[in-house]
């Protein structure tokens, strides 16, 4: 705690009153916050001092604004700049290109090709125009965002960039190519490369391929190895094992993203999911994981199809949907399942649809969508991919709530929601968007801090949220209540705060949440999103 002091200042914002939970871990102190010219100046007690604008927080925490570890926002910010969703958890940081999936680099097809491969996921009504992260960058910028944007580089940008999009390792031009670009991105501040190594075409590179690209961006400061793991069914033990394998060959921390039990068989089964990650922590590799509090994830129905079916292009694989043999060994595998496990058709939900002709399927699981059409759910699967050209994003239902808490407790996680920074009012106003898009903070706030606070303490929580992914962005001016850094913060009532959002109607903003700045500006006002836009998108290395 900062020596508690009293001096005639000025500041542009003081916040007042409040219960200071700084982002370290420490225990939480009273303190007032001044704030000038978009930093905090002074923690303290600071209540005679003279300012433009006075916030009251008695009984509320003042905390750093939150960054999400894992989001997939690189388009919905251009779609919808105040990013609402996230804005009133009090996230002021999205950490985007995770699973492989950013809008850029460009290679020889241009931007249009890679919005062909990667617009089923990276959804959005823009026009994909970049060809570098600069270009997308400066994009962003230009249009205004209400939140600040981290970008790491994706893998599957690099693959469709360099041409290695089939189901085999790359060639040596390819591989050159791939280092190529992502020197060229990490020059530019993303902040590490990413994989999606259960999805396609990321699925296709191979450990030595991901090996030699990590190792050619090693020697950046704060570079590290973002992965969606090469999951299936089970304990996912050997996708743990390869991310290792990676950290360690090529000298480079790693981010586990989004760790889970998706597996019914193996529910309860956390401590045996977490032993490789403690072994490897303690021989040295700096490794971390991030998680959410849901026992729902986001998928696709192409998560559904095997690889070798969505080799190329999306004209590819809808050519093989047409024909009649490729259609019947494609469905007969979807039938039965990948990794030895039956789909559990009852538990994927539709999230979204952009054609007007099938809007009626969102909010339906497969079951359902199989019945209507009097097909088999395999068919209604392959049917719903080829009408949408690909995209069927979706919602399902399959991890248990002891997991969640134990996952969420470990001392090597941290939060991130795996969504998107959305609103009621854009793009996705018809669609049903996992809850995380708008409840993921203050639900582990309310919920389990609250309410369970077994699971954990409010200083851990927000550490969790803030300075733990701080450290592992190498950020030295956010993620801490800290004099001299720059004012993102958030102000909440630990008596209220709460989600609301639910899986019928998700367009729903939490409670307790008063107050968000970013950068010293209110971005959030008396719980009402301001429309200011004094976001940025950040760079390794200057954040």
């Amino acid at each position: 705690m900062p020596p508690l002091r009293r001096q005639p200042m000025a500041f542009d914002t003081l916040i007042l009153n409040g219960t200071v939970v700084d982002g370290t871990g420490a225990p939480r102190f009273n303190a007032d916050v001044g704030i000038t010219n978009g930093r905090i100046e002074a923690v303290g007690a600071l209540s005679h001092a003279e300012a433009a604008r006075r916030i009251d927080a008695t009984d509320h925490v003042v905390a750093p604004g939150f960054i999400d570890m894992h989001s997939h926002s690189d388009i919905t910010l251009l779609d919808d700049p105040g990013g609402e969703s996230k804005a009133h958890q009090g996230v002021t940081t999205e950490v985007t290109g995770n699973c492989s999936y950013t809008p850029w680099p460009a290679g020889e097809g241009g931007p249009e090709a890679l919005q062909k491969n990667l617009g089923r996921t990276l959804i959005g009504s823009i026009k994909w125009k970049w060809h570098t992260l600069d270009d997308w960058a400066n994009a962003m910028e230009s249009n205004g965002i209400s939140i600040n944007v981290a970008p790491q580089l994706g893998h599957a940008g690099l693959q469709i960039a360099s041409g290695a999009v089939e189901d085999r390792p790359a060639t040596p031009d390819e591989l050159r190519e791939m280092k190529r670009l992502a020197a060229e991105a990490m020059e530019m501040g993303a902040f590490s490369l990413s994989t999606g190594l259960s999805v396609a075409p990321s699925a296709y590179g191979t450990t030595d391929d991901i090996v030699e690209i990590c190792a050619s961006i090693r020697h950046y400061e704060g570079a590290f190895y973002a992965t969606h793991a090469r999951v299936g069914n089970g304990l996912h033990m050997s996708a743990i094992a390869e991310a290792i394998e990676i950290g360690q060959r090529a000298g480079i921390p790693v981010q586990f993203s989004h760790l889970a039990i998706t597996d019914r068989r193996v529910y309860g089964q956390g401590e045996t999911l977490t032993e490789p990650f403690e072994k490897a922590s303690e021989a040295g590799l700096d490794i971390t994981y991030d998680m959410y509090p849901y026992t729902a994830a986001g998928a696709g129905y192409n998560q559904l199809v095997p690889l070798w079916a969505q080799e190329g292009s999306i004209a590819e694989f809808m050519a093989r949907l047409q024909d009649p043999a490729t259609r019947t060994r494609i469905r007969d595998e979807v039938r039965a399942g990948l990794g030895g496990l039956s789909p559990q058709w009852e538990t994927w939900y539709v999230a979204f649809i952009q054609s007007e002709e099938n809007r009626d399927c969102v909010g339906k699981n497969v079951t359902e969508i199989a019945e209507e059409r009097g097909v088999e759910p395999a068919e209604a699967v392959l049917q719903l991919l080829y009408e949408e050209n690909g995209s069927v994003p979706t919602r399902v239902h399959n991890r248990v709530e002891d997991d969640v808490r134990y996952f969420m407790g470990h001392d090597l996680a941290m939060i991130g929601s795996d969504g998107r920074a959305v609103s009621p009012h854009g793009p996705y106003e018809n669609a049903l968007p996992h809850p995380r898009f708008y409840g993921t903070y203050p639900r582990i706030l309310g919920r389990y801090v609250r309410e369970e606070p077994a699971v954990l303490t409010l200083e851990n929580a927000v550490y969790k949220m803030t300075g733990f992914p701080a450290q592992r962005l190498h950020m030295k001016d956010r993620g801490l209540v800290k004099e001299g850094l720059t004012a993102d913060l958030v102000v909440f009532d630990p008596a209220t705060v709460i989600d609301n959002s639910t899986w019928e109607d998700p367009h729903q903003y939490p409670d307790g949440i008063p107050y968000v700045l970013v950068k010293g500006v209110p971005v959030v006002d008396e719980g009402v999103h301001t429309g200011a836009r004094p976001g940025k998108v950040l760079r390794r290395g200057e954040a």
